[in-house]
């Protein structure tokens, strides 16, 4: 727990936020009452005890990936000067603050040969990330982010700071992690680290529009579904799909075109990643082809995310399994005929994610095989009409679905339905009523209000 004296929090008022940032997502206003711009725990546990004695609902921002919607009204704390990271190469773990980014968590362990199970864009949030599960670069290998928390201090409702491990607080340490920010606001977090200094991976791109020098989305699907089913665990992969705008800022080779590409994360022998990804390169000409050996620091180039603020909405459908018709059926939905831009990508899960970890959590739909993300830019499009294409989506997957993901659902605020099985989901609601009776933090357990 934080040593610091307590003090007073910056507070900002709303209307002059004071060179406070609005986050990454900027599809949805913030307009809360008051900004708490916190450095430390105790500055937290301030600030959610002034808001319960106001009767004022309490919201969280880190980076603002994970925005999932407005936020009108209430306290919101902003945790990113909160973002000391500390590597314990011994015991091959980090203890970080509830600002940090990955990126600096990624810095911080490559010296030593080590990694986080981060995910692929290095200005997420690694704390809330990792509260929604966290479905990681390395996830077929290692399992979920939250599968390796070791303890988390969180602010409570009541104002307490606590300090959650297996043996102190067991219900809100099993909740905590995968559950999300119903419960509090966490204030730091110790991971344990994997060793993984360097891998084998990248991307290699189609031109899914048929074209010439591409080949077909549905031909490609159809190979990358056969090829998901001879990989070990070892390997991690995605596949996404859009239409690149047809701007300078785009590499010539892609602008304009209907990409398909395929993502790879394997930290076996860069010898072996060369055969494994043999059969992703015979699928035909590619437009681009980055598979190579990385040190871990450069894995944020396997998906190469944007690094710039923008406004989005997106969903997700977790997928028992699935068949290539209703996944040739989804890209026509979301491909160059669709009504706006719509960024698909379906990560295959299974490996390590399938099982349990030794100290259970509220990680659901072990069971899965597949993701399937849907995101969609706001600039000229209203959230009413991306809502429309995601409900098709959404009916074509039904047969196969299991529910959401807690992690990928931005601007969704509204829907809280399908994060979780109805036994967790039924579990973590009797902690909430238990330890957030008067709805601090957001009252039925759906979607966090931390911002990642």
């Amino acid at each position: 727990m934080s040593s610091a004296p307590a003090q007073v929090p910056a507070q900002v008022p709303a209307d002059v936020p004071a060179g406070f940032e609005t986050g990454f997502q900027t599809g949805f206003a913030l307009r809360p009452d008051l900004v708490v711009e916190a450095a430390h725990a105790d500055a937290v546990r301030t600030a959610v005890a002034d808001a319960a004695g106001r009767g004022l609902p309490v919201h969280v921002h880190a980076t603002g990936h994970g925005l999932p919607g407005a936020v009108e009204g209430g306290v919101l704390i902003s945790t990113r000067r909160m973002d000391s990271v500390q590597v314990d190469p011994v015991h091959r773990t980090a203890r970080i603050g509830a600002g940090v980014t990955w990126g600096r968590v990624i810095e911080a362990a490559a010296p030593h040969g080590l990694a986080p199970l981060n995910g692929s864009s290095p200005g997420v949030g690694a704390v809330s990330y990792t509260l929604g599960g966290g479905l990681g670069v390395l996830a077929r290998e290692f399992g979920y982010a939250a599968d390796h928390v070791r303890a988390l201090d969180v602010v409570t409702a009541d104002g307490v700071l606590r300090h959650v491990s297996p043996d102190s607080e067991p219900d809100l340490f099993w909740a905590l992690r995968g559950g999300g920010h119903r419960l509090g606001v966490v204030t730091e977090m110790e991971i344990g680290l994997v060793e993984a200094g360097r891998l084998y991976g990248g991307s290699i791109a189609f031109a899914g529009d048929g074209g010439h020098d591409g080949v077909t989305a549905a031909e490609v699907l159809h190979r990358y579904l056969e090829w998901t089913r001879t990989v070990p665990d070892a390997l991690t992969s995605s596949l996404s799909a859009l239409r690149f705008p047809d701007v300078p800022q785009m590499p010539e080779p892609m602008r304009g075109r209907y990409v398909i590409s395929v993502r790879v994360a394997y930290t076996g022998s860069a010898t072996e990643g060369e055969r494994l990804v043999a059969p992703l390169r015979a699928i035909g000409p590619a437009l681009a082809d980055s598979l190579r050996e990385m040190p871990y620091t450069e894995s944020h180039t396997i998906h190469s995310d944007p690094p710039f603020p923008h406004a989005y909405y997106g969903d997700s459908v977790v997928l028992g399994d699935l068949d290539a018709e209703r996944a040739v059926r989804t890209l026509e939905l979301t491909g160059p005929k669709a009504p706006m831009m719509t960024v698909v990508q379906l990560n295959h899960l299974g490996g390590a994610l399938a099982v349990r970890p030794a100290v259970d959590n509220a990680v659901p739909y072990r069971e899965a095989g597949f993701l399937l993300r849907l995101l969609s830019p706001l600039d000229g499009t209203d959230v009413a009409s991306v809502r429309a294409l995601y409900a098709e989506v959404a009916a074509v997957l039904a047969p196969r679905a299991l529910g959401r993901s807690l992690n990928f659902s931005f601007g969704g605020g509204d829907r809280t339905d399908g994060f979780h099985d109805a036994r967790t989901q039924k579990r973590l609601a009797g902690l909430v009523s238990r330890h957030d009776p008067a709805s601090l933090f957001g009252g039925s357990y759906g979607i966090s209000r931390d911002g990642r």
